[in-house]
């Protein structure tokens, strides 16, 4: 854990966790290709560093490095270290607030995996977690980078009134609940919220903190982490056409948990996967429909009755829908363990079918 600049310990700070990404990323010929570069190669402290004179006075900073990653990359046994790591930040008497650096290719399943395990502590802590981004690696003409730490740095340390402890991200100048990010562009530096509802970082929308609180209130506990090595095993398929069914046959040979599918239109998937889906499902596989198209809510029973084993996403992305599946597995496991029994399904529409921010 690296002091930047050295403080006391105990002293109050905004904590720094550093993950990778583009954010930190250095293209070799910067002014001619700015986007052939390679992700996770400048350390946090050095990210901070490079912002130090524009961060208001009084604040102060602790960074600590978890990863340093190209966010395609990330691992299951990432999101345990990070879950962990944030969930004994929130609990600290002297972080008042956390700044997470990340990659945007993943970064909205790290964001809905932060809601579901610590979204509860962070409110009732009242501190804010803020995740981060860039589109552009840190030494390209006008890198975003900077200035989005810059905003992230601010919101984790500002006046608690102008918006709830909670899970955030922000990028080009706008906020949103980290669990509604969805990376809709290549190369658009709003890309990761580009379709989600936000709020301008300067001054909150009254509409959108309206809804924030809805789902906040709504949010009544969070689910358990999966341990490293124990995080069930989710598949996300693509409905198209063409599609045969041994796309989805070869699955029932493996030991695979369960399955999401991105469905064309409404969720709906290919008549030729009918059939092994109804086997799969009669094998205990968990069965989740979403949407292919990038955005609107994927509803139950449209277009068809939903089978017993499966379950529509809501909101969710294919992406956001396969760690919400896995988080839901896991805590159905733990709460059989505990003798409480619950189905995937319980857990998982704690998750999808929280109120809709618009």
């Amino acid at each position: 854990m690296s002091l930047i600049p050295s403080i006391p310990e105990n002293t109050p700070h905004i904590l720094v966790f550093g993950m990778g990404g583009t954010i930190a990323g250095l293209a070799p010929n910067p002014e001619e290709t700015p986007l052939q570069y390679q992700a996770g190669q400048v350390g946090v402290d050095a990210l901070v560093s490079h912002i130090q004179s524009a961060i208001p006075g009084g604040i102060q900073l602790v960074s600590q490095q978890l990863a340093n990653i190209n966010s395609r990359n990330l691992l299951d046994a990432d999101l345990t270290l990070l879950g962990q790591s944030v969930k004994e930040a929130l609990v600290d008497d002297a972080v008042k607030g956390i700044v997470i650096t990340h990659g945007t290719d993943t970064i909205e399943e790290t964001g809905l995996f932060l809601q579901a395990i610590c979204g509860k502590l962070a409110h009732t802590q009242a501190k804010r977690v803020i995740l981060t981004g860039a589109m552009l690696p840190s030494n390209a003409l006008g890198a975003d980078g900077p200035s989005n730490l810059l905003d992230a740095l601010r919101w984790a340390s500002t006046s608690i009134e102008n918006c709830p402890g909670g899970i955030y991200a922000v990028m080009d100048g706008r906020g949103c609940m980290a669990m509604d990010l969805a990376k809709r562009h290549a190369t658009a530096l709003n890309a990761p919220l580009q379709n989600s509802p936000s709020s301008s970082v300067g001054l909150i929308n009254p509409s959108w903190l309206s809804g924030v609180k809805a789902v906040q209130h709504a949010w009544n506990e969070d689910l358990p982490i999966p341990q490293e090595g124990e995080w069930p095993w989710v598949e996300i398929l693509t409905s198209h056409a063409g599609a045969r069914p041994e796309t989805v046959a070869q699955w029932l040979k493996s030991d695979v948990q369960g399955l999401v599918v991105a469905g064309s239109g409404q969720g709906g998937f290919h008549d030729a996967w009918a059939e092994p889906f109804k086997k799969a499902m009669a094998q205990g596989i968990a069965l989740v429909r979403t949407t292919r198209t990038g955005a609107g809510t994927t509803l139950p029973n449209i277009p068809e009755l939903d089978a017993p084993g499966c379950r529509a996403s809501g909101v969710l992305s294919a992406p956001r829908a396969r760690i919400a599946l896995q988080l839901a597995l896991n805590a159905a496991k733990q709460s059989n363990l505990a003798g409480k029994p619950l189905t995937w399904q319980d857990f998982f529409a704690r998750i999808a079918d929280l109120p809709e921010i618009r």
